[in-house]
C-alpha cells in the first residue's frame, strides 16, 4: 500500500494524510480529558469523582469516558510525536546531514516547550502536554537511529516499568490488608509478635494514617480550588494563582495544604516511552497505514480484546470507592496502549475505504491545525466558558454536561479548522511556531488552490 504524502506545508515538509487523521482524531479526543480539569475541580478527577456528579446521565459518561478515552489521545499524541522525530531526521540527515540534524531538532523542541511554558502561565493551563512533549522529544532523539524491534522493546519496557513497580506495591498492601487484622488480634488476645510482624503492622498502621492525611488535605485542595475558581467567589487574581499553584504541586512545591507530588518525571518517563513505541511502530509501517486490511482488522480486535475488558474492570473497582489497592490498577498503562493500538488499527481500516476516507477526511485539517486546535480549546474554556470573570460556569456541569461541552467545542474547532485551511496554508500557532524554528518569517496564505485536491486525493488513495 502506497502511504500518500501532500507537500502542502509552507516550510516544504511533507505531510502524510493517515498521520493527520489519527493527530486530528487526538487532538480534539484530548479535550474529552481535560474539559473536567477545566470545568471542575482539577484535583477531584483524579481523588473524587463523585464531585462532579454521580446521575445516571454521569456514570454513562464517565463510564465511556473512561474505557475508551481515558489517555488514548494523549498516547496517540505521544506515539505521532515519535513518528515525526523519525520523519524530520531524516528529511534533515538527507538534506543537511550533520549535526544540523540535533541542533534543527532540538531547536524544534526547546520553542515547543517555551511554548508550553507560555501556555501555563500566561493561557493559565496546568495540564499543558507541550513542555512535557517537548523535553520528551530531546530524550527519544537519542534512540532515533535504532530498528523497530529496539524501539519497540525499549519503549514496552520503560512503558511496562509500572506493571511491575505498581504491582508489587498493590500486591504487598493487599497481603497487607489480610495479615495486618490478624497480626493484631493476636496480639491483643496476648500472643507476641516477632519483630518482622510487628515491624508490618507498624508499617501499615503508619500507612493507614497517611493515607487519611492524604485524602483529608485533598478535600481540603477541591475545597480551596472550588473557592477560588467559582462565580460567586472567584475573580482574575484567585482563577490564576490556583492555575499557578496547582503547577507548583505538580512540579513538587508545596502548596500550604500538602507537599508537592514532583510528577513531571514521571509524565516525561511516560512520553519518552510511547514516543518511542510510535517510532517503532512507524518504521514498521503499522501506524502510517502501510499494512493490509486485514492487519488492521486483527489489531483492532486483539488490542481491544486486551485493553476494553481490562479498562471496564478497572472502571468498575474505581465506582465500589473501597479504597481497596486491585492488581488491576497496575495494568493502567498496558490497557492504555493496547485501546490505543485498538483506535490505531479501527481507523486505518475505515480510511481504506472509499466512504470510510471521505467520512474521515475533515479530521486531516485538524491535525494540520492541531497546536491551534489545542490552545483555542484553552482559551475557550478557561477565558470563557468557566472562568468567574466570564460566563462563570465552573463547578456547574457534570460529566454528562462536560462530555457534551466538550463535543459541541470539537464539532465546531473541526469545522473552523477546514474552513482555516481553504484560505491558509498554515494555522496561527504552527507559523509562530515554525517561524521561530525556521528562524523566518514563513508565508501564511496558499498559493496554489490544487493542494486540497492532493491531500483528498491522498487520503482517497490511502
Amino acid at each position: 500500500m502506497n502511504t500518500p504524502a501532500t507537500p502542502t506545508e509552507p516550510d516544504g515538509a511533507p505531510r502524510i494524510a493517515v498521520l493527520d487523521i489519527l493527530r486530528g482524531i487526538a487532538i480534539l479526543g484530548i479535550l474529552f480529558m481535560n474539559i473536567n480539569d477545566m470545568g471542575g475541580s482539577y484535583w477531584a478527577s483524579s481523588e473524587e469523582i463523585r464531585h462532579f456528579g454521580w446521575t445516571a446521565a454521569d456514570q454513562i459518561f464517565w463510564w465511556l469516558r473512561e474505557i475508551f478515552v481515558s489517555g488514548t489521545a494523549r498516547c496517540l499524541l505521544e506515539m505521532l510525536f515519535g513518528v515525526g522525530m523519525v520523519i524530520l531526521t531524516d528529511r534533515a540527515a538527507a538534506a543537511l546531514g550533520g549535526q544540523a540534524v540535533w541542533r534543527g531538532y532540538y531547536r524544534r523542541n526547546i520553542v515547543l516547550s517555551l511554548f508550553g511554558l507560555v501556555h501555563i502561565f500566561i493561557l493559565l493551563w496546568p495540564g499543558d502536554i507541550l513542555h512535557t512533549y517537548g523535553v520528551a522529544a530531546l530524550i527519544a532523539f537519542l534512540f532515533r537511529r535504532l530498528a523497530a524491534p529496539a524501539l519497540l522493546g525499549i519503549g514496552l519496557l520503560m512503558a511496562l516499568s509500572q506493571l511491575f513497580g505498581l504491582g508489587m506495591a498493590l500486591e504487598e498492601a493487599q497481603r497487607a490488608r489480610i495479615e495486618v487484622p490478624r497480626l493484631q488480634a493476636e496480639r491483643a488476645a496476648g500472643q507476641a509478635l516477632t519483630p518482622i510482624e510487628a515491624r508490618r503492622v507498624t508499617r501499615y498502621t503508619a500507612a493507614i494514617a497517611e493515607r487519611a492525611r492524604q485524602k483529608h488535605n485533598e478535600r481540603r485542595r477541591i475545597a480551596r480550588e472550588d473557592r477560588d475558581r467559582a462565580a460567586a467567589t472567584g475573580n482574575f487574581a484567585s482563577w490564576a494563582n490556583n492555575a499557578w499553584r496547582t503547577m507548583m504541586v505538580l512540579w513538587g512545591r508545596s502548596d500550604g495544604i500538602a507537599a508537592g507530588s514532583f510528577l513531571e518525571p514521571l509524565f516525561v518517563w511516560e512520553a519518552v516511552a510511547t514516543m518511542l513505541i510510535g517510532a517503532g511502530l512507524f518504521k514498521w509501517g503499522v501506524i502510517q497505514g502501510q499494512r493490509s486490511r486485514r492487519f488492521y482488522l486483527w489489531l483492532t480486535v486483539l488490542a481491544y480484546a486486551v485493553g476494553l475488558p481490562a479498562r471496564a474492570i478497572d472502571a468498575y473497582w474505581t465506582t465500589r470507592f473501597d479504597g481497596y489497592p486491585h492488581l488491576i490498577y497496575a495494568t493502567g498503562e498496558l490497557t492504555r496502549l493496547a485501546t490505543t493500538l485498538g483506535h490505531l488499527g479501527l481507523i486505518n481500516v475505515i480510511v481504506m475505504s472509499v466512504s470510510g476516507a471521505a467520512l474521515l477526511r475533515p479530521f486531516a485539517a485538524a491535525g494540520r491545525t492541531a497546536l491551534s486546535l489545542y490552545v483555542l480549546q484553552t482559551l475557550i474554556c478557561l477565558w470563557v466558558l468557566y472562568p468567574p470573570f466570564a460566563l462563570g460556569l465552573y463547578g456547574k456541569s457534570g460529566w454528562a454536561v462536560l462530555m457534551l461541552t466538550a463535543l459541541v467545542i470539537n464539532i465546531l474547532l473541526l469545522a473552523l479548522a477546514n474552513l482555516w485551511l481553504r484560505h491558509f496554508d498554515i494555522a496561527p500557532v504552527e507559523w509562530a511556531w515554525r517561524s521561530l524554528v525556521e528562524r523566518r518569517r514563513l508565508r501564511w496564505r496558499k498559493r496554489l488552490k490544487s493542494g486540497d485536491n492532493r491531500l483528498a486525493d491522498g487520503i482517497a488513495a490511502a
